[in-house]
């Protein structure tokens, strides 16, 4: 009896890893494709008092979160020491034109307070570099 369960297990296993694999196939985005790596530095203006560095602070935040909500943004956050290198965005756009102009929209840039180095970066488009607008879902 033990050999039929466990030749019926072994089976159903052996199914089920058949449909997931087929199923994985139907459903495979590509496997990598390009996106925009920025890395922010200090800028050569960093002299605001420290309201107006807020309120550019306050921008800075806020236009992170139009440019996520817009699909553009897949990655933002700062750096945890005091260095030159100030934090990363990862953008999801064709052009690096058009990272450019996004760059330019940020009160933190404009300001001078952060510069930027913009570098061609490739992943796996799944998770937070699924493309398009986020959902609930990702």
């Amino acid at each position: 009896m033990n050999k039929k369960i466990i030749r019926s297990f072994l089976i159903t296993c052996f199914i089920s890893s058949i449909s997931f694999a087929q199923d994985k196939e139907k459903n495979a985005e590509p496997q990598i494709r390009q996106y925009w790596f920025v890395m922010l530095m200090k800028g050569t203006n960093r002299t605001h008092d420290s309201a107006t560095a807020a309120k550019i602070q306050q921008g800075h935040l806020a236009n992170i979160t139009r440019l996520y909500n817009e699909g553009k943004l897949k990655v933002a956050g700062p750096f945890g020491d005091d260095g030159a290198w100030r934090g990363i965005f990862v953008f999801d756009c064709e052009t690096k034109e058009e990272v450019e102009k996004l760059l330019q929209s940020d009160p933190a840039i404009a300001a001078g307070r952060l510069a930027y180095e913009i570098h061609p970066w490739w992943t796996a488009p799944s998770g937070s570099f699924k493309p398009g607008i986020p959902t609930k879902e990702n």
